[in-house]
């Protein structure tokens, strides 16, 4: 028997609580969320399930929450299961162990399950205080015509509160493009057609429901991190919700953003991506600092960065590539990382990686090369070492790697083959441990490939920054170093105008190429009279045919970085 409660409905039955549980007993199955304010879902594996007597689960990716859920630290499991979303009641650790090095606990069995209405159909609905404008544009000429406020979110549509005057431009345009304005800056664009509307004569408004139209795969991911991240923000206001609990970072205000991060202002970064990211490069510039002076890795916050990186991955993969080309005022060991992560992940893209794995590369690729912030600095800024030099550079991965010995919620296996694999060939010519071919996980073979390319474009002691056609010849005519199948496919994936390029048209003008179409054109460039990273200088942003605009794209002109 289902009994309804809010947005869920309670099932009782045990078979129907034991198939739905067996539906999430799969690799990115479950999460858990701890039962405490600021928590957020952490990635587990439920392995088995004993009918009414208990669940085991596989904590080993998030080690670091083993003592409290052995101090009886409440949680819930969280998964889907037929397209609905589905979570426990609280339970309880009652014995954990390691098997052959995973962290397993065994839990309570729930007596009952909470089921969310289809993930399509389930409303997200703005409490009082949250704002998300929405511009209404007609006839595809791009310039705003009407202004309103959304007041819930599906994925098939929404509802927004209008002016009356909105009125006749929905009956003269059937199909309507809806830009939603999120107070952190993140803007989405959609096609819509309004299916009802009710009028409030009272304050002159109209409510308006939209069905969208022509939805892209990456427009439903995107709704679907948009309609989650409002419900988890009205919750905080609901009346038995804990108000400590962290606010989504949609709904940080740019006021809020542009406070500084360590010695940033990142109202001055060009997009709201890049506001975003400058916050996770101000955590990797702290933690530079503190392996500096003797310090190690903080396990946890490493953690929560990595998780940062994945949701703006998640969010806007396309944003978050360019977002890389435009921390300029960072550390380059800090640019390096984040831009080798954030390819990383977007290569590694619809590969059915585990998310525990993901964030494991998230967090290694990030790292992986903070380790040279621990050697003598002149070895950085020399433009050729000798042998015994070289042998001091080397070192910077054994230094990481002590400095890592806290990060037990990370693979070991991830780290072997990213920060002690990035740096090996397949002649054995590399380093630190020389292994060839035979002896390089696949990790480690595509880790190699992004890394040199985003070494290579940009600057170095000893020569400037190569343009991307420059670095694909040298990557394809070195087989015994690279693995041909990961550069081939790092050249498929990104193309030869790969996004944050800056590219000179036919037409003269220069432009940074900021989103590519199905076909790797420019699909959204944003023009600029200035050879340097992005940032004021950036000009008018033109979407769609940019070809017919500008002409084809010449040349890439490489940017000192």
């Amino acid at each position: 028997m289902a009994k309804a409660l809010d947005d869920f409905v309670r099932v009782g039955s045990p078979a129907e609580i034991e198939s739905l549980l067996e539906s999430m007993i799969q690799p990115g199955g479950a999460s858990l969320l701890l039962d405490k304010p600021e928590s957020t879902p952490l990635p587990v594996v439920l392995m088995e399930q004993v009918p009414a007597e208990s669940l085991i689960v596989d904590i080993t990716a998030v080690r670091e929450i083993g003592g409290e859920l052995k101090r009886g630290v409440g949680f819930r499991l969280l998964g889907q299961a037929h397209g609905k979303i589905v979570r426990t009641p609280l339970l309880k650790v009652v014995d954990s162990e390691t098997v052959a090095g995973r962290l397993v606990c065994h839990c309570e069995y729930p007596l009952y399950l909470e089921e969310m209405q289809r993930r399509e159909a389930f409303r997200a609905r703005l409490r009082l205080g949250m704002e998300v404008g929405a511009i209404l544009r007609g006839d595809g000429d791009g310039e705003a015509t009407v202004q309103g406020d959304l007041k819930d979110l599906s994925q098939q549509g929404c509802q927004l509160e209008l002016p009356a005057s909105a009125a006749s431009l929905l009956s003269a345009t059937p199909m309507i493009e809806i830009e939603l304005c999120f107070p952190n800056g993140t803007r989405f664009a959609i096609k819509a057609r309004a299916c009802h509307t009710v009028a409030d004569s009272d304050r002159q408004t109209i409510r308006v429901g939209f069905k969208f139209e022509d939805c892209k795969a990456d427009q439903e991911r995107k709704l679907w991190f948009f309609v989650r991240e409002i419900e988890r923000e009205s919750s905080r206001h609901a009346e038995e919700a804990d108000v400590g609990r962290l606010p989504s970072m949609l709904f940080q205000s740019q006021a809020a953003a542009s406070a500084p991060v360590g010695r940033r202002n990142l109202l001055s970064y060009p997009t709201p991506m890049a506001r975003r990211l400058a916050r996770v490069a101000g955590y990797l510039d702290g933690q530079l600092l503190e392996l500096q002076q003797g310090g190690r890795i903080d396990a946890v916050q490493l953690s929560r960065h990595a998780d940062m990186l994945l949701m703006l991955a998640d969010e806007d993969m396309e944003s978050l590539l360019f977002a890389t080309r435009c921390l300029s005022r960072e550390p380059l060991l800090v640019r390096h990382g984040l831009s080798v992560a954030a390819h990383i992940l977007a290569l590694a893209d619809g590969t059915k990686i585990q998310r525990d794995v993901r964030k494991a590369l998230a967090a290694s690729a990030m790292v992986h090369d903070l380790g040279k912030g621990m050697i003598p600095g002149n070895l950085l800024s020399a433009t050729s070492l000798d042998e015994g030099g070289y042998a001091q550079l080397k070192m910077h991965v054994a230094l990481l790697g002590k400095a890592m010995n806290g990060c037990q919620w990370l693979s070991a296996g991830v780290v072997k083959a990213v920060v002690g694999g990035i740096n090996e060939r397949l002649d054995g010519s590399g380093y630190p441990a020389g292994h060839d071919g035979d002896h390089l996980q696949e990790l480690s073979r595509m880790s190699a490939v992004v890394d040199v390319v985003d070494a290579m474009r940009r600057d170095r002691p000893d020569r400037p920054a190569w343009r991307i056609d420059a670095v694909y010849r040298h990557l394809l005519s070195s087989p015994g170093q690279f693995d041909p199948r990961w550069v081939k496919r790092y050249i498929q994936h990104f193309g030869l105008r790969p996004i944050g390029s800056l590219v000179r048209f036919a037409s003269g003008d220069m432009a940074w190429i900021q989103r590519l179409d199905q076909q790797g054109k420019p699909f959204q460039v944003q023009l600029t009279e200035a050879v340097e990273p992005p940032g004021e200088a950036l000009g008018e942003v033109l979407r769609g045919n940019v070809v017919a605009r500008l002409g084809e794209p010449v040349e890439e002109i490489p940017v000192s970085t």
